[in-house]
Order: C-alpha cells, then structure tokens, then sequence
C-alpha cells in the first residue's frame, strides 16, 4: 500500500472541492521538512480506454516521473518498456490488469493484451479523445496499482485545462510508523487540506485482511493446545495404566502419593519442553524459507511476521495445558487403592 498505492500520507482536497489548489506550494513546504523523502501530486480523472474491439472504465492518474520516483517503487516494476519522461505528451503508462495478456482470460476487464508500441484511444471525462502510444508496462503483484494508467502531469494540465492543482498529493516518509507526527507538522506548516494516513485511506481493505489473519492464527493456536492436550493426557493415561502394579507397589513401600504424580507430571513437562523446542526450529526454518519465498496473495506477496509475545503467550499455555494434562490421569491413577492396582 505504502509503496504502490498511497505512500505513507495522502492529502486530499478539502469538502466539496475537487481539487487541491496551490499544490506546488504545498510541495515545496513539505519537501522542505525532515525525514520527507518525497512528495507527488497526482490529477485523478475518470476515462474510458479502448484498444481495437475491448474497452474498459476506469481512472487515468497524472504524475511528475521526477517526483514519482521518489515516493512510489511503480518504476522499478517495468516488465516491458520504458517509465515515462517529464516532456512526454502522447505517450502512457498502464498496469498489467488494465493492459490484460494476450490469449488469457480473466474474470475482470481489460484490454486484451496491449503490447509497448501499441496506440490506444483515452476518453476524458470533459469529451476530450485522445490516442496514445504504450510506453510502459509495469505488474506491481498489488492488486490495486496494476490496474493503474499513467500520463505525464503536463499532458494532464493540457487537456483538463488546468494549472498548479492536484486531485491528491501523496508524501513519502524516510521511516514508516511516524504518519501521526507527520500529520500535526502538516497542519501547523498550514496545510487545511484532508490529511489522511495510508491506514486510514485503506482502512476498510486493511481491516478485513487482518481480521481474517487473526482469525486463522486464533483458531490454529486453539486447535493446536487442543492437540497437544489430547496426546499428552493420552500418553500419560497409557503410562500409568501400563504401571499400575508399580505404582501401587511403591505406595506400599511409603512412596508418598505425590511424589508419584509430580514424577508423571515432570515427565508431561519434559514432553512439552521438547515440542516447544523442535517447533522453535520448525518455525525459524519455516519463516525463513517463506521470506526468501513469499506467498502470493491478491495484495501482493505475503511475509510471515513473528511476534515474539505472541509466540511467548503461546509457550505459556502450553506449558500450563501440559501441567493439567499430566496430572489428571496420573492423579487418578495414584488415589485408587493399593491392593487394587497391585492386583492390577
């Protein structure tokens, strides 16, 4: 999102405006601040593009590629092409979803496979037509930027008829997590505009990701003490239903009832300490080869990130789980009667 899409904060014009005015004003407050990397504004208009017998709705971004390349990674993820030049006029930038690969289908439009060199027709909102030359091809692996198509903020200005605006003006940080810092900084430079973080701009996507993540973690964790319960319970049961004859023998001899259960006990504990420290290298080896092998989600590539306080709440349960399960069948087997598991 950070690096495709939204940078770390967006401002956007304010209510009932359409567009943000003195941006390149603003851009020069911003940039003068330290720990900014970058700042670019966008124009954002709705068009239709077409090329031969497919066409698609969708919207047309502007950008200075000077200022781009300092707050969003698109130009390092050309797969065909060239990025586009500051003096480009007929010329355009398209993602791989918007542009489609030829003789493959997909669920969602495009245009059929655009190649670098093809020409295709953009209808402006204000119905100005105008052809252009694919310059570029990029696929982000970002559902969202690759469905993205770029001009050049000069041919923008030219056919909206505007000058010195912006529809929104990302601003790149030189460290995530500071956007709340930011955002006050803004503000008292005097920037009234609608100041948004990336979290808040993709809060509603954002948040169902996550809480579909917490919950397969929440039931993988339950379902793995769980497990961990039954073998435990059912190892020490056949244990001490093995050695009854010995259990009620030591009884005999004054071994106190206890020390017979702790010795069950220790043993379930020495189980879990073990599975504790063979999934410590299951998982070490597991999060390094997925960082080297990410998986491909619609969002882009996904990285496990472990949390070490979740993963220490998590040996704590097993710890205490373990406990109980190795009490109970050895407590019950430790209170019946001497005679009666000598006898067996």
């Amino acid at each position: 999102m950070i690096d495709y899409s939204y940078a770390n904060i967006l401002i956007e014009p304010k209510e009932n405006n359409l567009y943000i005015d003195n941006a390149d004003n603003i851009q020069k407050k911003l940039n003068k601040l330290n720990g900014v990397a970058g700042v670019a504004p966008h124009y954002i208009t709705g068009a239709t593009f077409s090329y031969k017998d497919e066409f698609i709705s969708g919207v047309l971004y502007s950008i200075d590629p000077d200022d781009e390349e300092t707050v969003t990674q698109v130009y390092a993820k050309l797969i065909d092409g060239e990025y586009l030049s500051k003096a480009d006029t007929d010329e355009i930038l398209i993602g791989i979803d918007s542009a489609g690969i030829e003789g493959v289908e997909s669920e969602e439009r495009n245009l059929g496979g655009v190649h670098v060199g093809d020409k295709i027709d953009v209808s402006y909102s204000n119905g100005v037509i105008k052809e252009y030359r694919v310059k570029g091809i990029f696929r982000t692996e970002d559902f969202l930027a690759d469905k993205y198509v770029f001009i050049t903020e000069k041919e923008m200005e030219s056919v909206l008829g505007l000058d010195d605006k912006a529809s929104e003006i990302l601003v790149k940080l030189n460290q995530n997590g500071n956007e709340e810092q930011f955002r006050t900084k803004f503000v008292d430079l005097g920037i009234s505009e609608d100041i948004k973080t990336w979290e808040e701009k993709s809060a509603g996507l954002i948040e169902e990701i996550i809480s579909s993540f917490i919950l397969i973690t929440l039931i993988s964790t339950v379902i793995s003490l769980v497990i961990a319960v039954v073998i435990i319970f059912i190892v020490t049961y056949v244990n001490t239903v093995n050695k009854r004859r010995q259990i009620g023998i030591l009884k005999a001899v004054g071994i106190d009832q206890g020390v017979i259960i702790y010795s069950y006990v220790i043993q379930a504990l020495f189980y879990c300490i073990s599975g504790i420290f063979i999934g410590s290298v299951l998982l070490y080896v597991l999060t390094f080869y997925l960082f080297i092998n990410p998986i491909k989600f619609p969002m882009g590539y996904i990285r496990p990130l472990v949390d070490l306080q979740l993963v220490i709440r998590s040996m704590a349960s097993l710890i205490v789980v373990s406990l109980i399960a190795g009490y109970i069948p050895s407590w019950r087997t430790a209170k019946e009667d001497i005679l009666k598991t000598i006898w067996g």
